[in-house]
């Protein structure tokens, strides 16, 4: 009995598993953003800029390279539903750590899934599987006059 859970388990271990996030998806940004303000899970405090929009002038840098990695439970969901629950997470996170560091705003926002940068100037990257969506993000933390 015990063979034959050793080989069940090594036949489990080689199948890709079902929870890891498989499907890439590229995702509006500006969309999730406006959806998390109205729902008032952003409060409004510090703005979002993707890499290559925003302002580039006038701007203090309290933090570069803040990673946000975000993983959500996304059984039950859409893809589309839990790619935006991920990011909004994450972008609560970021909101968080700009706040305490005194930032009013996130800039040269980019995708940053296992430690490999995509920019885009609309889009992030989300991952999304059976079980679990994916979301990571790198940006500056900056202060805006």
């Amino acid at each position: 009995m015990q063979v034959k859970a050793l080989i069940a388990a090594l036949l489990f271990s080689l199948l890709p598993s079902a929870s890891h996030a498989t499907n890439l998806m590229y995702m509006p940004f500006e969309t999730v953003l406006s959806n998390a303000l109205r729902a008032g899970r952003l409060d409004g405090s510090v703005k979002f800029y993707l890499a290559g929009n925003g302002p580039s002038a006038n701007l203090h840098m309290l933090r570069a390279n803040v990673v946000s990695d975000w993983p959500t439970n996304a059984s039950n969901k859409s893809d589309f539903d839990a790619c935006e629950w991920a990011v909004q997470s994450t972008l609560i996170e970021l909101q968080d750590e700009a706040k305490r560091v005194g930032a009013n705003a996130v800039t040269n926002i980019v995708s940053y899934y296992d430690q490999h940068a995509r920019k885009d100037l609309n889009t992030y990257e989300c991952r999304a599987g059976v079980f679990v969506a994916r979301v990571a993000l790198r940006g500056d933390l900056v202060r805006l006059p």
